[in-house]
């Protein structure tokens, strides 16, 4: 048997402060709450084709993972976000509005190759990288 990965299902993040979270994912990126699971305080968001999980860090389950993420240490590096396409004005100023900061823009090879990003952090200091399509292709071997 052979595992063939499809890409990624969801990312789970513990959050200190679930109403900014929310107000980031959904009005600044987009995504729309898909279930709210409040007995472990779990909220579960549809971004495209996966979810990210936003678990507030004061419920059972967020206790279970220890200490919230902040600038001592993160629960992970960061996670992409592949967007439909890069206008990279209108992404900056879209975020700007939100007083969201944004990283240089540069190639960086993704699931689909190499093309545009750059990198930004979320309420709780993790940061997403929004990845646009690829310029240059995955290499066949």
């Amino acid at each position: 048997m052979t595992i063939k990965l499809l890409g990624i299902d969801h990312v789970v993040l513990r959050v200190r402060d679930v109403p900014a979270s929310l107000d980031f994912y959904c009005r600044v990126l987009g995504c729309e709450i898909e279930r709210n699971v409040e007995s472990i305080r779990l909220i579960q968001l549809r971004a495209g084709r996966s979810l990210i999980d936003l678990v507030d860090v004061e419920g059972e389950l967020g206790r279970s993972g220890g200490a919230p993420a902040g600038s001592e240490g993160r629960n992970l590096d960061h996670f992409a976000l592949r967007i439909e396409t890069f206008d990279e004005e209108q992404i900056r100023d879209w975020l700007a509005q939100h007083d969201i900061d944004v990283g240089d823009s540069k190639e960086r090879y993704g699931a689909e190759g190499s093309g545009p990003s750059f990198y930004i952090t979320d309420p709780d200091g993790n940061v997403v990288e929004l990845k646009g399509p690829a310029t240059v292709g995955i290499p066949v071997s």
